[in-house]
């Protein structure tokens, strides 16, 4: 039997939740409801089912039983704008005890639809920059969940991308540009492009069809690159732009490690999987009576670099063994 400070120490992991006893934890009065927007992956996407796992797993450790004293309501939006508001405006009719959202557009959604409701976002960048939460350490209303990256990271991308590629001269944005966040992902870059002596320009993700033609456009002229920012079409089509890079020979930087395993030169980013179990730990809290305000919006702690030395080779590129060093991992 695992003692009681193990105990403890196990639960204080599980994504920062208070320490709660186990036997007080299984005890529930009512079945509770909790829905679960899973956006940007299609149902079956191993990402998509290993961040749902992780939050499940996590729930189950702290005493919820889905079928005993608790019941998810997980719904697979993948991209498209319309039925996201849709599955969004389900959910929340639906009248669960808490709601679990992934993405800008998506919590987007359901703010304009009930402020009431008990929220918890996760891949969600500059939450308050977005307007979503007043403040980071104690968010207002309703809402609070750990954010994605903070703008000024777009620097952080185009300094890796020209460092692994330092022969290009201009750089292509992926990005959203009705998305605030997007665009300021994209200023950021801006600022530092003049610095590295690139030129940088948008290719939008307005629809599907946009991103394949811009980046064959942005090809036309050679020594460029790409850096893809967050974005549910990215996700979902991300093995045909990995692999149209790769045609194009153009080097790219991503923000998720995933990315950088199915094939793309490089990724900067955090353990997304992490946050999920992080905010099964904030919708534990909220179900046992917290209050979203008084639980602080969580930043990631720690940023890793993936290299993928297959892709770097066929790209005809050499990767600096300083850089090498400060990679958490490489792909041969």
């Amino acid at each position: 039997m695992p003692t009681d400070i193990a105990r403890r120490r196990l639960l204080a992991a599980l994504g920062g939740t208070a320490v709660w006893p186990f036997a007080a934890r299984a005890q529930t009065d009512r079945l509770r409801r909790v829905g679960v927007l899973a956006t940007g992956f299609r149902q079956g996407d191993p990402e998509g089912e290993a961040r749902v796992a992780a939050f499940r797993d996590t729930l189950d450790k702290l005493g919820w039983s889905e079928g005993r004293n608790i019941s998810l309501e997980v719904r697979w939006p993948n991209t498209e704008i319309d039925r996201i508001g849709a599955e969004v405006a389900a959910l929340v009719e639906s009248g669960p005890d808490v709601i679990m959202i992934s993405g800008n557009v998506a919590l987007a959604a359901g703010i304009k639809l009930d402020k009431r409701m008990p929220t918890v976002f996760v891949q969600i960048s500059d939450p308050l920059g977005s307007g979503f939460v007043g403040s980071l350490a104690h968010p207002d209303g309703n809402i609070t969940g750990f954010q994605n990256f903070e703008p000024a990271v777009g620097g952080k991308w185009l300094g890796l991308l020209k460092e692994v590629a330092p022969a290009i001269t201009r750089a292509g944005v992926i990005m959203h540009l009705d998305t605030a966040v997007q665009s300021e992902f994209f200023r950021a870059i801006e600022t530092v492009a003049p610095s590295l002596g690139l030129e940088v320009s948008a290719i939008n993700v307005r629809e599907s069809d946009d991103i394949v033609r811009g980046i064959a456009e942005f090809a036309a002229p050679q020594n460029g690159g790409l850096i893809f920012l967050p974005h549910p079409r990215i996700i979902d089509r991300r093995i045909p732009l990995i692999e149209q890079a790769a045609q194009l020979h153009l080097p790219a930087i991503y923000p998720f490690r995933y990315l950088a395993v199915d094939g793309g030169l490089m990724s900067y980013g955090f353990d997304q999987v992490e946050q999920w179990r992080g905010a099964a730990g904030y919708v534990d809290r909220i179900l046992r009576g917290a209050k979203p305000a008084d639980l602080p919006v969580q930043a990631p702690t720690r940023y890793d670099l993936v290299l993928n030395l297959k892709t770097a080779k066929a790209l005809g590129l050499s990767i600096a063994p300083s850089l090498l060093a400060t990679a958490a991992e490489v792909i041969e």
